[in-house]
């Protein structure tokens, strides 16, 4: 049986032990959990699924039921900084010593069980929340949905915040596939609250194979905005005069919507007053999501890395920073639809900057460069040996009243909040 006594130690070794990064599958994570905790003693629990949004969900959820005053766990990834950031409690962090607390714990009963780095740390998360005596547990499927490994856990309520193509080696390769495999948290006689204005068939009849209460919006759930702040519905209720969400872009509305609903939802275990969820709409907090730096020239950060996510920064950017010049330091990981998002942005971008990422997993720049040479784009320059070089050649070519903007990546973003912090 291995023991570390620092969580990097921990996490290297975990890394090293799995033969797969990804392993989908419940079978060897659930065997692991119960033996854990045998009597599979568990908060109420929200578990959110989706292709964009979950993490701006959960974010909307947190600040809520914390708005509240409940003690709440919020379990999210990737992270961007630090490891303890995917494992939180009332909006920490939990310290390094918790972590490898519950992870000695885990290598105690697993046997000969293989665990991939994933499912180590949806186990802790799992295991910590449970000793916590939290009030509610949020919980973020890391990939797909049917065989990710939070799906062990029977929630009170499923989120699915949307669908879009991506992971298709794991997941396939249209809507209607991946779409099967994100239904596959849901639960009998539990709600399943749907984010996606145009849903595939595949998850409306998993839905209802499964006897599940779904909620759809524009169906069964919305959001009108007004003059001045908008107004949520649902079938029995009404929200009225609600503060503009703090997470910025028009899909922030949607989200926050199957938020508000599944809050409702919940509210016979967990009440809350309309005054908390419009405290939580207001201070919500999440980093690399539309997370502008102000100064001199902005800086505007988002994690977005599929044609979706950046069709809505492309917007947002079109909205708040009009006729600005934008000078985009980009990086994507070599299985994204990397032109499909350079074309999106390109209307937006003067000009582009390569920022190389120190991940086998990241784009090189050969790769980057041929790409680059069949798009549209133009203006794009190389040759930087990482983040710092790229993001001071843009911020070198830009004058006042520009806007740079590091997207593309969570590797990327946490290059630029860790040169930030140096400087």
């Amino acid at each position: 049986m291995m023991h570390f006594d620092s969580l990097q130690d921990w996490l290297s070794w975990q890394e090293s032990l799995h033969p797969l990064a990804i392993d989908l599958g419940l079978e060897r994570a659930a065997q692991v959990f119960h033996a854990l905790n045998p009597e599979c003693i568990k908060p109420p629990t929200i578990t959110v699924a989706g292709t964009n949004g979950k993490g701006s969900s959960i974010a909307y959820l947190d600040a809520i039921y914390r708005a509240q005053g409940y003690r709440v766990g919020a379990y999210t990834s990737p992270h961007i900084l630090k490891y303890n950031e995917r494992i939180k409690i009332d909006g920490e962090p939990v310290p390094d010593e918790l972590i490898c607390e519950a992870f000695a714990r885990i290598e105690s009963v697993r046997g000969n069980i293989t665990l991939s780095y994933f499912e180590f740390g949806t186990l802790a998360a799992l295991d910590i929340f449970w000793r916590a005596g939290l009030d509610v547990q949020l919980l973020e499927v890391g990939l797909g949905g049917r065989l990710d490994a939070v799906n062990i856990v029977d929630s009170d309520v499923s989120m699915i915040t949307s669908i879009c193509i991506d992971h298709v080696e794991w997941l396939g390769g249209t809507r209607e596939a991946i779409g099967l495999e994100k239904a596959g948290i849901f639960r009998a006689a539990t709600p399943a609250i749907v984010g996606d204005p145009e849903p595939p068939r595949s998850l409306i009849q998993s839905a209802i194979d499964k006897h599940a209460l779904l909620y759809c919006i524009d169906k069964d759930f919305g959001y009108k905005k007004q003059a001045t702040g908008w107004d949520w519905f649902s079938a029995d209720k009404k929200i009225t005069h609600l503060p503009e969400p703090g997470l910025k872009g028009e899909h922030q509305y949607r989200n926050a919507s199957a938020v508000i609903l599944a809050v409702t939802q919940l509210a016979k275990i967990l009440p809350v007053s309309e005054a908390s969820i419009r405290q939580g709409l207001e201070n919500v907090q999440l980093t690399g999501r539309f997370q502008l730096i102000t100064g001199e020239i902005p800086v505007l950060l988002d994690v977005g890395h599929n044609p979706q996510a950046v069709r809505t920064l492309a917007e947002y950017i079109t909205n708040t920073f009009p006729d600005r010049r934008v000078h985009a330091v980009f990086s994507m990981m070599k299985d994204k639809d990397i032109a499909g998002v350079i074309e999106i942005m390109n209307p937006v971008v003067h000009d582009w900057f390569f920022a190389p990422l120190a991940n086998p997993r990241a784009a090189t720049e050969p790769v980057m460069r041929e790409i680059f040479s069949q798009s549209s784009a133009s203006n794009v320059s190389f040759g930087f040996s990482g983040f710092a070089e790229a993001f001071s050649a843009a911020k070198n070519r830009s004058q006042k009243g520009d806007l740079l903007l590091v997207f593309g990546s969570f590797f990327l973003v946490s290059d630029c909040l860790i040169e930030f912090e140096k400087r």
